[in-house]
């Protein structure tokens, strides 16, 4: 494959996968199906930034919204088949960060000011 045809897609897969939270919650999702709820009690992002990010990966065909005919309606997110297929890319750069970055790395992170998406 020539390098013009690859730049593009990956770029286009390291902007998608790359934004805040996108990553955290297909992670979240390989779990199974989960409601908005248990999604956002997972995670530490607000509704509003969660919200965005699924109809951002429901665009993209990686997240299906499945909305029961329920009183209350239920509503339900799963990853489709290409979601599913970003399993091993996830599991890998799991495994890269439990060799490679610290625990005082991780909690300079986690007290960093969130950054704008």
């Amino acid at each position: 494959m020539k390098s013009t045809e690859l730049c593009p897609r990956l770029q286009k897969s390291m902007d998608l996968i790359g934004r805040r939270w996108t990553g955290l919650i297909i992670y979240q999702l390989l779990q199974g199906p989960q409601r908005f709820g248990e999604i956002e009690a997972a995670l530490p992002v607000s509704g509003r930034l969660l919200s965005e990010r699924l109809k951002e990966l429901e665009q993209e065909g990686i997240v299906l919204r499945e909305v029961f005919p329920e009183t209350p309606v239920r509503i339900q997110y799963s990853l489709t088949g290409k979601g599913r297929a970003l399993e091993s890319v996830i599991r890998d750069l799991q495994v890269w960060s439990e060799s490679w970055i610290t625990e005082e790395e991780c909690r300079s992170v986690s007290s960093a000011p969130p950054q704008p998406q």
